[in-house]
């Protein structure tokens, strides 16, 4: 499979013959191997043109650019090469129909509170997070019995508040709650990056298929955001990003310097943002062995085979079952 290109530097990004070149402000050159890239993730402020974005539509290349705080602002998605309106129909009645919907929504929500307890429970022997282990499970059997998106919306936020209640108990860091806009205090910083980082690998994914990311089934969906893609970026969250945000706090490789609180709230400078994409691009490319398939896969390789997944539920080919950790 391809990979992501993340890119720190400000410059020109330019078509030069078959390829990618990034000419920085001082004037350096850094050709980009385009045959081994799906999309480009620009952090610095990138010039391009027309030419350009007609070459990555060529190419099947997604750009998603970011501001200076680290913010997702939005995506160049090229020209939808697998597009299925008979599929895209089929998602549609799926969201129209209240008891489908939900059925799906369900199988979402309990495989992340699954997730989180997975991973939680590595630290219980350790840390006082009993109290916490316990909604935690009180509120994934309460999913099953939701009868309405909103009420299951509520279990999972709780869930989630209970969860980084015991996940900054395990990084020994303070935390006052989930504070997103904008993110209040370092864990915060980390978190609203590292799901902004999934966030747009997810609709990287997605566009791979032929699902159509703003028709969603747990969050509602609306302008500005491909919604589907917060659907299956939940249960991945646990597994990719709190992995990296642990391994960051808890080998101390986050300095001061890596994070900036001189606006209205805290986000990672520049090199933070580097030591989390390094982290972040070497966890995707972890494999594990996939049951299903009875063979190793990356975890870029897990969120497409959940988008197939999906795919099977609206075709009627297969009952869907959400990305539980198995491990």
């Amino acid at each position: 499979m391809k990979d992501a290109y993340y890119l720190f530097q400000s410059g020109e990004l330019q078509r030069r013959n078959n390829t990618l070149l990034l000419i920085s402000k001082s004037g350096r050159k850094h050709y980009i191997p385009v045959m081994k890239v799906d999309s480009v993730h620009a952090f610095g402020n990138i010039i391009l043109n027309s030419r350009l974005l007609d070459f990555l539509s060529q190419m099947g290349i997604a750009l998603h650019t970011y501001n200076y705080y680290g913010n997702y602002t939005g995506t160049y998605y090229p020209k939808d090469s697998n597009i299925s309106g008979f599929l895209h129909v089929k998602q549609a009645q799926y969201f129209l129909d209240p008891k489908k919907r939900l059925e799906i929504a369900v199988s979402i929500v309990h495989a992340s509170i699954h997730n989180m307890i997975r991973i939680i429970t590595r630290y219980s022997s350790t840390v006082p997070i009993m109290e916490e282990l316990q909604c935690l499970h009180e509120f994934k059997n309460a999913a099953l019995s939701a009868q309405s998106i909103h009420e299951l919306m509520g279990y999972e936020g709780s869930a989630r508040k209970a969860y980084y209640q015991a996940f900054a108990k395990a990084l020994d860091v303070d935390f006052e709650g989930r504070l997103k806009r904008p993110p209040k205090g370092r864990l915060n910083a980390l978190i609203s990056f590292g799901n902004t980082l999934l966030y747009t690998e997810t609709v990287s994914r997605i566009y791979q298929t032929q699902l159509d990311p703003s028709v969603s089934f747990l969050h509602e969906p609306s302008t500005r955001r491909f919604s589907l893609c917060l659907d299956l970026a939940e249960m991945f969250k646990p597994v990719i990003v709190d992995r990296i945000i642990s391994t960051l706090v808890g080998k101390n490789i986050l300095n001061d310097s890596d994070f900036d609180d001189t606006f209205d709230g805290t986000y990672l400078s520049r090199d933070g943002k580097r030591k989390f994409v390094e982290l972040f691009s070497r966890r995707l490319k972890e494999t594990v062995t996939y049951p299903r398939l009875k063979r190793k896969l990356s975890y870029r390789n897990i969120i497409q085979q959940e988008c197939y997944k999906l795919i099977k539920h609206l075709l009627g080919i297969e009952p869907y079952s959400a990305f539980r950790v198995w491990w």
